[in-house]
C-alpha cells in the first residue's frame, strides 16, 4: 500500500492567491479542498501582504499539508505589477516554509504541460483537466483551479524535485 501524502499547491497573486489541497498515493490523486485568499486593494501593500499571509497560514493550519508547491512568477511588461506579484509570491513561499514544509517551485509551462499535455494551455483547458483528473474537485476561481494544477504537477514531479534538492544539499 502506497503512503498518502497531502500536497498544497499555491498560485500566488496580490489580489487573489489560489490554493489547492490534494492527497497523492502513488498515481492516485484525491481532491481535499481549494479556495482563494484575497487582499483588499484599498489597503497598503504591506497590509495586503499580511492578509495573504494570514489567509494562507489558516489554510496550512486547517488542512495540514506535508509538502507545498508554488508557481514561478510570470514576468510581464509591467515592472511594477511583476514586482508586486513577486512580493505576493514571497508570502506564498514563506508561509509553508515557516510551517516546516518543503516547498517546490514550478514554471507555469511545466504545470500546464503536466496537467493538460501542452505548455500553452488556456485557463478553460486547465479547469477541464483538473475536473477529469479529480472529478470531485471544486474551485471558486481560476486561481484555485490553477493551484490544484500546481499541486497535481508537484504530485507528478516530486520525486525528481526531492532528488534535486538532496543533490543540492550534498553539493
Amino acid at each position: 500500500m502506497t503512503h498518502a501524502i497531502r500536497l498544497l499547491g499555491i498560485d500566488p497573486g496580490l489580489r487573489r492567491t489560489g490554493w489547492g489541497m490534494i492527497e497523492a498515493a502513488g498515481n492516485r490523486l484525491s481532491f481535499i479542498a481549494s479556495g482563494t485568499v484575497t487582499s483588499n486593494n484599498k489597503k497598503s501593500l504591506a497590509e495586503r501582504l499580511v492578509e495573504l499571509h494570514d489567509g494562507l497560514s489558516e489554510v496550512v493550519r486547517h488542512h495540514e499539508p506535508q509538502e507545498a508547491a508554488v508557481e514561478h512568477t510570470f514576468v510581464n511588461k509591467d515592472a511594477g505589477a511583476t514586482l508586486k506579484l513577486g512580493q505576493a509570491r514571497g508570502v506564498a513561499l514563506l508561509v509553508p516554509s515557516l510551517a516546516g514544509l518543503a516547498v517546490a517551485e514550478y514554471a507555469p509551462n511545466l504545470v500546464k504541460k503536466t496537467v493538460v499535455g501542452t505548455g500553452h494551455a488556456e485557463k478553460e483547458q486547465i479547469r477541464a483537466m483538473v475536473k477529469v483528473l479529480m472529478p470531485r474537485a471544486t474551485f471558486n476561481s481560476d486561481d484555485a483551479a490553477d493551484a490544484l494544477a500546481i499541486a497535481i504537477c508537484h504530485a507528478q514531479h516530486r520525486a525528481n524535485s526531492a532528488a534535486r534538492l538532496a543533490a543540492m544539499g550534498a553539493a
